[in-house]
């Protein structure tokens, strides 16, 4: 039997789905300016923080939570325009190593400043201490159960 939600709870889901639509929307928006889309950026990030700026492609995937189809067209659309490279893994030819590219790392340190500067305009100045403290700890949970499930990323 369903369990519906409550006038109260399904105002606090849409809050957070109005929340999310907005925050998108503005990051897009910003990451445009600098020539990177949010997918684009959203794997450099993961790449730069990868030791040498590598990393095998299930693993990329893994950390961004992105099924295989999406990831090789994404990484597709970014190897054709010198962000990312790919070759097969040594260890195992049927792997991919996705390696951030030079340009990657020059239109990834470009925006950087900028996505930074829009995160605390319209997210992290806005938020007390405490909220913040609450904000972790409700991610924690639902990260921990969506981790539990049987599909996780």
């Amino acid at each position: 039997m369903v369990r519906w939600l409550s006038e109260e709870e399904f105002e606090t889901w849409m809050a957070y789905i109005r929340l999310r639509q907005r925050i998108d929307a503005q990051l897009a928006s910003g990451f445009a300016k600098d020539g990177l889309s949010a997918a684009d950026y959203e794997l450099m990030v993961a790449l730069s923080a990868a030791p040498d700026d590598k990393l095998r492609a299930r693993d990329l995937g893994r950390s961004v939570c992105w099924d295989k189809t999406r990831l090789s067209k994404q990484l597709s659309r970014m190897d054709a325009r010198g962000l990312v490279t790919r070759e097969p893994a040594p260890e195992d030819a049927r792997g991919i190593v996705v390696t951030l590219s030079p340009e990657g790392r020059r239109l990834l340190e470009k925006a950087a400043p900028n996505h930074v500067d829009l995160v605390r305009r319209l997210f992290v100045d806005r938020i007390s201490e405490s909220e913040a403290v609450n904000l972790r700890s409700l991610c924690a949970k639902v990260v921990a159960i969506t981790d539990a499930e049987p599909e996780p990323c």
